[in-house]
């Protein structure tokens, strides 16, 4: 249903909400998350140029959120790289049709609008916060002692 630029950002975002508010390198979000360097490099230009991340170079330079996980909603990262596209208009362009869906393709966007209002009401930190014992990016569900 998804886009794999959609999966790999979410993995990005999910990776960088557990280090927040620390930095990571492209190359240690693309280990972690299992996704192509390359590839993911155009995914965080995306999600830079929507506003979801930002970069710094140099010395303890790297990408980071630019909100904290209890502000950014799974909707806002969806919509940084392929946003949901609901039906308006009849998909087969049947102008009978025009705006009036027919009752397969209103169920289809009633569905789709119910994707986006879930999302849009899910922040980072509530799905990494979710008792689990399969937590995102991990074999195992992480300590929650502070090391710092």
């Amino acid at each position: 249903m998804f886009s794999q630029t959609v999966e790999y950002a979410l993995r990005a975002v999910c990776h960088l909400a557990i280090q927040s508010p620390k930095s990571c390198t492209t190359e240690e979000i693309a280990k972690v998350t299992k996704v192509p360097t390359a590839y993911l490099s155009k995914v965080l230009q995306g999600l830079a140029r929507n506003g979801i991340v930002k970069s710094q170079r140099g010395i303890g330079g790297g990408i980071s959120l630019v909100k904290t996980p209890d502000e950014l909603t799974i909707l806002e990262v969806v919509d940084a790289v392929d946003p949901i596209q609901r039906i308006t208009t009849c998909p087969l362009g049947l102008k009978s049709h025009g705006e009036n869906l027919c009752p397969l393709h209103k169920r289809v966007d009633d569905a789709l609008a119910g994707v986006q209002e879930a999302f849009s009401k899910t922040t980072l930190a509530e799905v990494l916060a979710e008792p689990t014992t399969s937590f995102p990016l991990s074999e195992s569900v992480p300590s929650q002692d502070v090391d710092e």
